[in-house]
């Protein structure tokens, strides 16, 4: 905050008239621009829509009164512009930015400030400008709540708290981490709101509070309707063999779930992983592992949500969920199924999927906060080249099809599911029949052979799946070729994910 604080104070001293802060805490800018007036000794005035405007004092509490009949944004400009020098802060202007009226006493404010000192701010979010503004206005993207703030407020929350009632504090370092991690992402105001409901309710702080919060998200996210929110039910115990991506993805938890001493050691947030490879063999179960083995919300982008009939408009909608993504952020984002949304040479929609495209990559090599991305794709053909380079993930994984070992694991943990005892089966013979077999059609196979068992009035047995197994024509044999294809383009340019 004081390097933000330090930066607006030189744009003021400068001479930049007018100034838009793109923020979603309102209240955070409000007092480093009272703090700015007070350094450079000049006036404070603010500006809401439903007041008016107000000459602030040193502290909030020391504010005048509203000066009457200031609620409309031109009387209220109009009036900034009589006071002559301070520091105008005006919420929410940007609705009335394109009216012609409220653009020109904006500009004859902002003309005023060539012979006296001070500037006029907007903050707001996507704040718009019209032509005749833009000459005069730099904008400046403030970042949000750090770590550290939130840590402090959950401490203040406790101490608060605890002046009025018992508080028991019933999470471990690493629980704590997980909790503060979750809560980046909302406003201060959200944050402290939901902290205190969670100690007023049974007067502690839980592990099983994290949930809680991590639903708070889930709301906020549902709300803008281009991010989709999946809650992660299975951890890595239900992904079956891909030993050396559980290993990669292993080293990096510690990252994710103590990013203080991380940052100390030099790590910075791994920033995401390509999963390629054979359809049905485990690609999405591990975005959602992921997110549940590191604590982390799970957030699921959708490309059929971007696209959008107006022209630009999907481009808007790919930056408003990236935005999304950072502000949430620590969070696991989850693409299935890359090339259906930026398949290479696609010109049928008169270009906005290249457009979006380079939104993308342009993100994915400049992203602010902690998002760990995990792609997904079965056709590399249709990937645009620069999707492989690296920078643009951490690393590239080729999923190919479970080995022996892989597979008896396989229809261990999906017996488990449907509540059959493993221990019945001859689990050696199921995967020798099952050679070649993705993940999903030795699923199928157990799922078939329930259908048949419970027809017949039995228990499911081995040779019931064996048959059903038998009648099955993967897809490793049917799509031969691609998949030798898929094979020899992956040997030297991925990391086995096995």
């Amino acid at each position: 905050m004081s390097d933000t604080l330090a930066r607006l104070e030189l744009l003021v001293r400068a001479r930049y008239s007018l100034i838009v802060l793109d923020t979603i805490e309102p209240e955070l800018a409000e007092r480093m621009i009272r703090q700015i007036a007070s350094n450079l000794s000049l006036h404070y005035y603010t500006w809401t829509r439903s007041k008016g405007l107000r000459r602030g004092g040193i502290r909030p509490e020391a504010d005048d009164p509203h000066v009457a009949e200031t609620q409309e944004p031109h009387k209220a400009l109009l009036m900034a512009e009589r006071e002559g020098s301070g520091c105008f802060l005006f919420r929410d202007l940007g609705a009335w930015l394109h009216e012609p009226l409220v653009a020109s006493h904006v500009l004859d404010v902002v003309q005023g400030f060539a012979t006296r000192r001070g500037a006029l701010f907007v903050i707001g979010h996507e704040v718009r400008l019209p032509d005749t503004l833009r000459p005069y206005a730099t904008t400046l993207r403030l970042a949000g709540p750090t770590f550290e703030d939130y840590r402090a407020l959950v401490e203040r929350v406790i101490r608060d708290q605890s002046t009025r009632m018992p508080v028991r504090v019933e999470l471990t370092h690493e629980q704590r981490t997980r909790l503060i991690n979750n809560l980046t992402g909302l406003s201060l105001g959200e944050a402290e709101r939901i902290v205190t409901k969670l100690i007023i309710e049974d007067g502690a702080l839980r592990s099983d509070d994290i949930g809680r919060v991590i639903a708070a998200k889930r709301q906020a996210v549902e709300q803008d309707g281009l991010l989709e929110y999946h809650p992660s039910l299975d951890d890595m115990s239900q992904v079956a063999g891909l030993t050396g991506l559980k290993s990669w993805l292993a080293k990096r938890r510690l990252v994710v779930t103590d990013p203080a001493r991380a940052e100390e050691f030099g790590l910075s947030f791994p920033r995401g992983v390509l999963l390629l490879g054979v359809p049905g063999c485990g690609k999405s179960l591990c975005a959602k592992a992921v997110a549940r083995e590191w604590g982390l919300p799970l957030l699921k982008l959708d490309p059929a949500n971007l696209y959008d009939k107006y022209v630009g408009d999907s481009e808007k909608n790919f930056k408003r969920a990236m935005q999304t993504a950072e502000r949430l952020a620590p969070i696991v984002l989850w693409i299935d199924e890359l090339e259906k949304a930026f398949a290479a040479g696609n010109d049928e929609d008169g270009g906005v999927s290249r457009r979006v495209f380079g939104t993308f990559l342009s993100w994915l090599q400049e992203r602010r906060g902690d998002v760990f991305v995990v792609a997904t794709s079965n056709d590399v053909a249709k990937l645009p080249p620069e999707f492989i380079r690296k920078g643009r993930f951490d690393e590239i994984f080729f999923v190919d099809l479970p080995a022996p070992a892989a597979r008896e694991e396989i229809f261990r943990i999906h017996l488990a599911r449907r509540r059959q005892d493993a221990a019945c089966f001859d689990l050696g013979s199921l995967a020798a029949t099952t050679a070649d077999f993705s993940g999903a059609e030795i699923e199928e196979a157990i799922v078939s052979g329930l259908y048949t068992a419970f027809a017949a009035g039995r228990r499911l047995d081995t040779e019931t799946i064996v048959a059903e197994a038998k009648r099955t024509r993967p897809l490793s044999r049917t799509m031969g070729e691609r998949l030798t294809a898929l094979r020899n383009w992956a040997r030297d340019r991925t990391v086995a994910a096995d």
